[in-house]
């Protein structure tokens, strides 16, 4: 079994920033890329707030680095998400960034030892918590999309029943995702990248749509334009690859 697990961080880190004037600098450093000032700027008042939004700043920075995410790095972020829980347990921002801490830290297991852990059982009955408190966040919609497809492709029809998992379910968590947010270029990258991961070949048509979509819209963070530029990529191996050296590229990327 590929020992690859949930790709969804960028979805997510490059989400909608915390709305209050507290840490408007942080927001505005993490919206130009600029992680190490949003964390140094969001440290000023530890509100619940601050602590998701470093949180986010630490992920972003791990995801824009090319290499795969260190654990003690993911174990940081996942301390920052639950100082934000231990403020405000309701929090929807400090649930999101710890679903994607989770998650990728079940990056090197296979889909037992990611199940024996709790880390992808805990990351989507995160995500759907936030969905039930906020029915049109397609920061959640997109993670729980995009968790669906990654565990039926590691784990095959058997594994995705003992978790949960659904396509069906994923394409409508999608669907409406996509309603909510069609200029997000990242929720279309991750979309794609998880098709491409999963079959490259059924699903040739729809992953060169998306990650063409993607490319189209204007960036709105500096996380969208490594995102962007990580589409481009695998848009030229779709156009121009066989189906296993699609999926090949997809699993190398975040």
């Amino acid at each position: 079994m590929i020992r690859r697990s949930l790709i969804l961080a960028a979805l997510l880190v490059s989400g909608a920033p915390v709305a209050l004037a507290d840490i408007a600098g942080a927001n505005a450093a993490f919206r130009a890329g600029q992680y190490d000032l949003a964390l140094r700027e969001a440290a000023a008042e530890l509100t619940a707030d601050s602590h998701a939004l470093r949180a986010r700043s630490i992920l972003a920075k791990a995801m824009c680095a090319g290499r795969e995410p260190d654990t003690a790095v993911l174990r940081k972020a996942l301390e920052e998400a639950e100082a934000a829980l231990k403020l405000d347990a309701g929090h929807g921002e400090g649930r999101l960034q710890k679903a994607i801490a989770l998650s990728l830290l079940t990056r090197p297991m296979d889909l037992l030892e990611a199940r024996d852990s709790g880390n992808g059982p805990k990351a989507k009955a995160l995500a759907e918590s936030v969905l039930a408190d906020d029915p049109a966040n397609h920061y959640a919609l997109g993670f729980l999309a995009v968790w669906h497809v990654e565990v039926h492709r590691r784990g095959g029809s058997v594994g995705a029943a003992m978790m949960g998992a659904s396509l069906k379910t994923a394409r409508k968590y999608y669907a409406e995702a996509v309603r909510l947010a069609p200029e997000d270029a990242s929720l279309r990258w991750q979309w794609a990248r998880a098709l491409a991961a999963f079959d490259a070949k059924k699903y040739h048509a729809e992953i060169e749509a998306e990650l063409q979509a993607a490319l189209e819209i204007d960036p709105a963070t500096e996380l969208d334009r490594v995102m962007q530029g990580r589409a481009e990529a695998l848009l030229d191996v779709v156009e121009t690859g066989k189906p296993r050296d699609v999926e090949a590229a997809a699993l190398r990327m975040l």
